[in-house]
Formats: C-alpha cells, sequence, structure tokens
C-alpha cells in the first residue's frame, strides 16, 4: 500500500484536487449520517428519528458560525495565506476536532456513561475543568494570533501609506516584524499543518459551551431516555459533526480566497490586505479579551461588574455578522476593482488598485 502523503507533499498538490479530497471527507460524513438514519428507520419504523437529526444538522450549522470558531480560522488561513501556502483544510480540520469532542460525547450518552451527566451538570467539578480548560486554549490561542495579526495589520497600514508615495512592495514586506514577531513566531509554529489545528479544535471543544452544543446533548440523552436505537441515536452526532465541518469548510475556504488575493499583487491590494487583516486581527483579540475574562470570573470568584458582564456576555449570531461583514469588503473590494478595470479598458488607462 501507498504510504500516505506528508503535510509537504499534499501541498504540493493542486490546489483544485486537495480541494476535492477535502469536500469528498465532507461528502462521505453526510453518506455516514444518512446511512445511519436510513438503517435506523428500517429497524424501528420510528419518524422521530428524521426529526430529531434534522435539529441535530441544524445545531451544527449554527455552532459553526459561533465567533470563536470564525476567529480561529479565519486569523489562521490568513496567516498561512500570508506565508504563500493555499490552506485548503484549516475549515475541515478544525471542525473535525471540535465535532469529535460532541461525537465521544455522544458515544458516552449512547452507552449510558454516567459521566457525560456530570459533564453537563452545570457548576460540578467535570463542568468546571473542562470549561476553564476549553476557555483557556481558546482565549490565549486567539489572543496570541490577534496580537501576530495586529502586528502584520500594523506593518501593512505602514506600507500602505507607502505605496500611496509611489514606493514598491511584495508579499514578503506583509510579514509582521519586530519583538511582537519574534516572540510569537515560535508558539503558532507549533499550528502549522492540518493535524495541529484538528487538535486546537478538539481543545476548543472541550468546554461544551455553547447553547447549540449543550442542547444537541441533552437532545440526544432525551432520545436515549425514549428507548430510540443506538444507532438511530448515532445518527444524531453524526449529523452535527457534517453539517459543522460543511459550514466550517466552506468558511475556511472562501477565507483562504480572499486572503490570497490580498497577497497576489501586494501593490494593488495592500489596501484591502490592510482591513481584512485589521478586520480579522481585532476579531481574535475581541473574543480573546471575553473569553480570557470568562475563564478569570470562574476561576477567581470574582463579582466586579466589568469580569461578570463579559462573563454573560451572550454574542449570539456574532459569527454571522463578522462573515457578513469579510464578504462584504471582499465583493466591495471586487467590484471596486471591476470597476476601474472598465474604465480603463473604456480610457485606454492603467486601472488604480
Amino acid at each position: 500500500m501507498k504510504a500516505l502523503l506528508n503535510h509537504h507533499e499534499r501541498e504540493a498538490l493542486p490546489t483544485g484536487r486537495r480541494l476535492a479530497v477535502t469536500f469528498g471527507a465532507v461528502a462521505a460524513l453526510h453518506v455516514v449520517m444518512l446511512a445511519l438514519l436510513a438503517d435506523s428507520l428500517r429497524t424501528n419504523h420510528n419518524p422521530v428519528v428524521l426529526g430529531l437529526l434534522i435539529t441535530a444538522y441544524l445545531a451544527g450549522v449554527k455552532h459553526s458560525y459561533d465567533w470563536d470558531h470564525i476567529a480561529a480560522i479565519d486569523n489562521s488561513t490568513r496567516r498561512f495565506a500570508a506565508q504563500g501556502r493555499s490552506p485548503v483544510s484549516v475549515g475541515f480540520a478544525f471542525s473535525m476536532g471540535h465535532s469529535m469532542v460532541v461525537v465521544l460525547a455522544g458515544v458516552l450518552v449512547v452507552s449510558g456513561a454516567g459521566i457525560i451527566q456530570d459533564a453537563l451538570n452545570d457548576g460540578s467539578s467535570a463542568n468546571t475543568v473542562l470549561s476553564i480548560t476549553g476557555a483557556s486554549v481558546s482565549g490565549l490561542f486567539l489572543l496570541t494570533i490577534g496580537v501576530y495579526n495586529a502586528a502584520a495589520f500594523r506593518r501593512t497600514a505602514l506600507l500602505y501609506r507607502r505605496v500611496k508615495d509611489g514606493a514598491t512592495v511584495n508579499r514578503e514586506a506583509l510579514a509582521p516584524t519586530g519583538l511582537v514577531a519574534r516572540l510569537l513566531d515560535k508558539p503558532l509554529s507549533r499550528v502549522n499543518r492540518p493535524r495541529d489545528i484538528f487538535v486546537l479544535g478538539f481543545l476548543f471543544g472541550l468546554g461544551f459551551d455553547t447553547a447549540s452544543t449543550i442542547a444537541f446533548l441533552l437532545l440526544t440523552a432525551t432520545a436515549a431516555l425514549a428507548g430510540i436505537s443506538p444507532v438511530a441515536l448515532m445518527a444524531l452526532p453524526f449529523g452535527f459533526m457534517a453539517a459543522m465541518t460543511l459550514c466550517d469548510t466552506v468558511n475556511g475556504v472562501a477565507m483562504m480566497k480572499m486572503y490570497r488575493r490580498a497577497v497576489v499583487d501586494p501593490k494593488r491590494r495592500i489596501g484591502f490586505n490592510m482591513v481584512i487583516t485589521g478586520v480579522s486581527a481585532a476579531s481574535a483579540l475581541f473574543i480573546s479579551v471575553i473569553t480570557i475574562a470568562g475563564v478569570l470570573h470562574t476561576m477567581l470568584g470574582l463579582t466586579d461588574p466589568v469580569t461578570t458582564f463579559l462573563a454573560e456576555l451572550d454574542l449570539g449570531h456574532a459569527g454571522l455578522v463578522l462573515v457578513a461583514l469579510l464578504l462584504f469588503i471582499w465583493g466591495a473590494h471586487t467590484w471596486v476593482r471591476r470597476a476601474g478595470h472598465a474604465a480603463s479598458a473604456t480610457t485606454g488607462g492603467n486601472p488604480q488598485g
């Protein structure tokens, strides 16, 4: 059997082939989900299972647009794209790691393990440890990569002024430099391939910290108590995983295309690069502050109004707002460039980016 390619060899493959493999893996998860559903309907004839699966699938869609998902995927993708790479599987790897926690929890629910009930019980020692672990990892990672991308934003803003004065710029010049870059380059170098992103996503998911995850697990537990077959129950976590990986993969690929477009022609697109880098860095820093404040509030038992407010802050659908903002910036930039090319073709001049 031919050995599996290492990540350097995989990255050397054409982008289209890697995209096909990534989305093929997403499709395989959907096939597993549908196969489990078909088998459960064939043996149990219980139409409730279909409704439960739809609910679990929609919960996965909702969970994929949590702000920490978007910030982690977008900021990691931005960093890889700035290195000249085509990171097609960042969203998929992160989501697989994150949803693996849910699948393992679903297995525990199906097997009747009591530990999962303790983990879901707010205030229990298991719940507290998992919540602090997951939130600490996500908060510190987002803070680190947010500061790194903020340094890149500052560098890009300085170059933007020079370009306006006629200076030249290349992709390497966009990389952050100085003390911040040197301090953060080593820890961030540990998150440099899909398996690293997978582990990161798994650690992010340890906290069971969102309403959709908790609702899904309670749904699975309720279905188990209602006597629904184990096969049907396992369709639920796979449905959750399939939905989340689909949305996160699409988001990661879209961000890859956007960020790569920003660094292909630095001189013409440096303004675009500056804006989206600034938005990505700001989002990561914003959510990291909220997350770290929540961890400190829980660990230290703080009662001050600031950490109390941040710990109780419900961002709701803020992740969708962030995606919409980035896509709006991308679309507006594309429209302006096309209008500039059209005007140039009419006048015979050179378009300005």
